[in-house]
């Protein structure tokens, strides 16, 4: 009887020590790395593969406490959460596996510019995310999440709402897509005229003008402005001839495999820049073919192209050239606007002089032929039922346009790369 009496006070003293000691490691912090470190769980992973990885990395001294929390939370259903997990500072056991039953993955800061189409926006996931681009293109490609706001939208472009997110990598093409549609619908009814969204008619014709208006400009003091000459064309059936909205053709077409279909692929390398076939493209976003706006937005516009496209600027004007200098000068006659096209060329002559004499003092090539796609649209102006002028799109053979980006260079390198960008815009009706 007292043998079995001092066995049973052996393991009481035992099991008490042991649960001290557990409780000592449970609440002890612990850090066997430097700097910030990042862990990514697989889905699928098993948790004794999670713990042996949180011990090998130095996050957790052993392996024990956490399996047994593990064991404790089964009871309770909860299990480790698959994701990517930073750790930057010692944590207690407890503070390692609350930190991964609840989720607390990493948030990755993604950047959609405004001016984005769909494609660039998929690169951009992609790149950040790791997200899949061609299935995220297909997701967007069907507008029924916005059809009580647009029922004429011929995809979720112009929707999907330029700003500043945090993702996990890993997220889903559906996650993503919907909460850019939801920032779309926060800016909707916080900032912009409230009646804008009982009229999906007039939302439709906004949305579209702002992403002609984004891509033509990046100066938000222009944009009313810009928004001005093509309302003014569209009253007097004047083609816009837009020249974004032929790039934007053109991808449709590039990304479909053939001529336009409304079918995507992802986009894999930047596109090159415009060609007379293209400004001939059979599509209906090429507003070179055909009149008035085309079926829908061309990018995602920023709240700035919005207010824009709603409240054009006043004025005459129906044409602008580019001022070599990042903006553009308006003019309204045709005779107005070709002394403003005359002025670019010797002034952007002149400035390709200047550079060709500091290249060949630097023994640098001037940034003038530099790659396409990196460029925003430079509009060298807009054309009229008078005539072309010389040089202009149409009687020149093969001089292409640069491709409109929504990243904007300033400087001598925007307006070195506007020579190749002139002529493709120098439009006449």
């Amino acid at each position: 009887m007292k043998r079995r009496l001092l066995a049973l006070c052996f393991v009481f003293i035992v099991a008490l020590a042991a649960a001290g000691l557990l409780y000592r490691e449970l609440r002890r912090p612990y850090r066997g790395y430097s700097g910030n470190l990042v862990i990514e769980i697989e889905p699928g992973t098993r948790t004794s593969e999670v713990a042996l990885s949180l011990v090998s990395r130095g996050v957790l001294a052993h392996r024990v406490p956490f399996l047994i929390l593990h064991a404790l939370d089964l009871l309770r259903r909860r299990s480790v959460k698959a994701g990517e997990y930073v750790f930057d500072r010692p944590l207690t056991p407890l503070e390692v596996h609350r930190k991964l039953v609840q989720g607390d993955v990493y948030l990755r800061t993604v950047v959609i510019p405004e001016g984005s189409d769909r494609f660039d926006i998929a690169r951009i996931l992609d790149q950040q995310l790791g997200l899949d681009p061609e299935l995220f293109l297909r997701i967007t490609e069907q507008p029924s999440p916005i059809r009580d706001l647009d029922p004429q939208a011929p995809t979720l472009e112009g929707y999907l709402f330029p700003d500043t997110y945090r993702f996990p990598r890993g997220a889903s093409a559906a996650t993503v897509t919907l909460a850019m549609l939801a920032r779309f619908r926060r800016v909707l009814s916080l900032r912009l005229p409230p009646d804008l969204q009982q009229s999906p008619a007039r939302l439709h014709e906004a949305v579209t003008l702002a992403s002609l208006v984004e891509k033509e400009t990046p100066a938000a003091d222009e944009r009313p402005l810009i928004a001005g000459v093509f309302a003014r064309r569209l009253r007097v059936r004047m083609p816009l001839q837009c020249d974004p909205t032929v790039v934007y053709a053109a991808r449709l077409s590039h990304e479909s495999g053939g001529p336009f279909q409304g079918r995507l692929r992802p986009p894999l390398q930047p596109a090159g820049p415009i060609t007379h076939s293209e400004l001939a493209l059979a599509s209906p976003y090429n507003t070179y073919r055909n009149a008035g706006l085309p079926p829908g937005p061309i990018c995602s516009p920023g709240e700035s192209s919005i207010r824009a496209a709603l409240d054009p600027a006043p004025g005459q004007a129906l044409y602008f050239v580019s001022n070599n200098h990042g903006g553009h000068v308006f003019a309204s006659t045709l005779a107005e606007h070709q002394r403003n096209v005359a002025r670019y060329r010797r002034e952007l002559a002149l400035l390709g002089d200047r550079e060709q004499v500091a290249g060949d003092r630097s023994g640098v090539e001037p940034a003038r032929d530099a790659p396409s796609g990196t460029v925003s649209a430079e509009p060298a102006g807009k054309g009229s039922a008078g005539g072309q002028p010389p040089d202009s799109a149409v009687e020149n053979p093969v001089e292409p346009a640069t491709r409109p980006n929504p990243t904007r260079p300033k400087g001598h390198e925007r307006r070195a790369r506007q020579k190749k960008h002139h002529r493709s815009h120098q439009n006449q009706e």
